[in-house]
């Protein structure tokens, strides 16, 4: 069966990082995504490396060309949704701004991935997912006591809040729009997503569990229970035994009687519980732990790097990770019972399908080759 956004189609205005995850997202779950891109000097046939933009044909368009708003526009009239990661601003200025679109097509959804959102005092000032994560409590929040905060590479601004709530934004948007008839614009910003990202931790906050402190909580390294620790061979194992009969497998595998211990939820007693726990997980190998406390409920797992990932026994038996034209990478995710996602086709170079993806679309040979003669595609 084909995936389960078959029939839906999508119009990518090409950017970098989130938009293009969530257009990612949406074509491995079967939609018809066009991704309208700046054209390479030499399309290639070999694969490019760019994994995001995977499952979806490539058209080569010079959008600043004078052409270029009619073709966008003639596209967005047969299309569902229309995506775009730009600054504030840019997409009006090109004559692709939601009023054009919409006047075109009143169905449209119209989704816009930035940092700060549409509007606000931030919102046409540059920055990355380090800055919009750091204004919405993210970054504040992750860390260990007394050190810096950790910036968790650009997985909670770029991709967590960014692109996956742009991808629900999208689809939201078109189930509504089927009852309605009218389509609407999606305001997706990483500072509201990874805002959103944190409501647990408001919770926490809010009901005296937690402090603003980092590193120095329950899920924050602060406890001795849910903890990374060293192991004899310098590699590292995790630690997430928080229910009581979990943490009760965890003594009894380290060879630790709770009876010689503090309760677990004594917070005084953490830092020399650390210490204890240290101390043992140093005895023996990484590979050794995770080969002890298999099978058990102790909560325990080996540290893995992306590319040892690839290779862990439960990732191989569930096909984790997938080999797409000799690059191994993360599957399509969630899985559906009937209508599975599937990585349709490995990454583009810019523009490799100009021409028979708009001839897919609905434009003839005649007019591809006007607008190319003109400079208009690559």
């Amino acid at each position: 069966m084909p995936g389960p956004l078959q029939g839906i189609r999508i119009v990518e205005l090409a950017g970098i990082g989130p938009a293009p995850y969530a257009c990612m997202l949406l074509a491995d779950a079967g939609a018809d995504v066009l991704r309208l891109e700046r054209p390479g000097t030499a399309p290639s046939d070999k694969p490019h490396w760019d994994l995001l933009n995977r499952s979806r044909p490539s058209v080569g368009i010079n959008l600043k060309h004078a052409e270029a708003a009619g073709i966008v526009l003639d596209l967005v009239e047969v299309a569902d949704a229309l995506i775009e990661g730009m600054r504030p601003g840019t997409t009006e200025r090109l004559g692709l701004g939601p009023e054009p679109c919409h006047a075109r097509n009143p169905r449209l959804v119209y989704g816009r991935m930035t940092g700060w959102g549409q509007a606000g005092p931030l919102a046409n000032t540059v920055g990355h997912d380090i800055d919009y994560i750091a204004i919405s409590g993210a970054l504040g929040a992750i860390g260990r006591a007394g050190e810096r905060p950790v910036p968790p590479i650009n997985l909670v601004g770029d991709f967590g809040g960014g692109g996956m709530l742009l991808a629900f934004g999208v689809t939201a948007a078109l189930l509504e729009a089927r009852g309605s008839g009218v389509g609407q614009v999606v305001d997706a910003a990483m500072t509201d997503g990874s805002a959103s990202l944190l409501t647990m931790a408001h919770s926490f906050l809010a009901a005296g569990v937690s402090t603003e402190e980092r590193g120095t909580n329950l899920l924050d390294t602060g406890a001795h229970f849910y903890e990374v620790y060293e192991t004899s061979d310098a590699r590292f194992v995790a630690v997430g035994a928080i229910e009581p009969r979990f943490y009760a497998a965890l003594l009894e595998g380290l060879d630790i009687a709770a009876k010689d211990v503090p309760a677990q939820m004594d917070r005084s007693s953490w830092p020399q519980m650390k210490a204890l726990l240290s101390s043992k997980f140093a005895t023996r190998t990484r590979d050794e732990w995770e080969a002890h406390f298999d099978g058990t409920e102790a909560c325990v797992a080996p540290v893995l790097s992306p590319l040892e990932a690839i290779d862990h026994p439960h990732n191989r038996a569930r096909s984790t990770f997938v080999e797409v034209a000799g690059i191994n990478q993360p599957a399509p995710a969630p899985r559906f019972s009937r209508t599975q996602s599937s990585i349709s086709a490995p990454p583009e170079e810019p523009g490799r399908s100009t021409d028979s993806a708009l001839l897919r679309w609905g434009f003839d040979t005649a007019r591809i080759a006007s607008l190319r003669a003109s400079g208009a595609l690559g």
